[in-house]
């Protein structure tokens, strides 16, 4: 089975199975949202859209990467979501790379966002839906990100069923050039442990699934028959 690993850059076309892939850090918060009960991930393509997706419907919270900002609710950080509680609620949520990956493929007939933290549950889904290769989508750097590469190489593996270990994944990814500038302070509205809860494998029994609902892009959790929590 030959994947498919581009960047953002070279989606030319709606893959049919597309997992769009943002280690450090949206699709690590996404799911740290949705571990804190968010029922659902609305995405937004402009910090101005996101405003008004957020003003658009009672109790919707938005965050973004970057400074904390006047309207937003959070940043993209998954240590300063941790001990939030998002029961029942809807996040807006806009990065500079992962969300605009995930909103690049919302049209495909299957569409995942994943991290480390959802790798196995990723795999698993894929597995049992019988799905053909994958378009990974690498969205940091261009799709060079080392820790995004990783982790999509990681999940490929699975998905083939490969007796793959994660370390060396992991390693890779915490030898990137987006830890460095995350353990170094370097990004704004991030918190020390970030590279940490990034790193995490399965952390999550559940996989994330982005789909159209009404004119609105969605990122929903998905169940995965097999899959436990790390704990922790």
């Amino acid at each position: 089975m030959e994947h498919q690993f581009v960047g953002i850059p070279e989606l030319t076309a709606v893959p049919r199975v597309a997992v769009v892939i943002d280690v450090m850090r949206a699709f690590t918060v996404a799911a740290w949202a949705f571990s804190r009960g968010a029922e659902r991930i609305v995405l937004a393509s402009t910090v101005e859209e996101a405003l008004a997706l957020k003003e658009s419907g009672p109790g919707r919270l938005a965050l973004k990467d970057g400074a904390p900002a006047p309207g937003f609710d959070a940043v993209n950080s998954p240590a300063l979501l941790r001990s939030r509680d998002f029961t029942g609620r809807t996040l807006v949520q806009k990065t500079t790379a992962g969300t605009v990956g995930a909103l690049a493929v919302a049209g495909a007939p299957l569409a995942l966002c994943a991290s480390f933290v959802v790798a196995g549950p990723t795999a698993r889904l894929l597995r049992a839906r019988g799905c053909g290769p994958v378009t990974f989508v690498v969205t940091g750097e261009d799709g060079r990100a080392e820790e995004d590469l990783a982790c999509a190489e990681y999940i490929g593996h699975l998905v083939a069923g490969t007796d793959v270990e994660a370390a060396p994944y992991v390693h890779r990814a915490r030898t990137s050039r987006a830890a460095a500038e995350l353990a170094g302070a370097l990004r704004a509205g991030s918190h020390p442990d970030d590279v940490a809860l990034c790193l995490e494998t399965d952390r999550f029994p559940f996989a994330m699934a982005i789909g159209r609902e009404g004119p609105l892009t969605v990122v929903r959790p998905v169940t995965v028959p097999g899959s436990a929590p790390a704990g922790g």
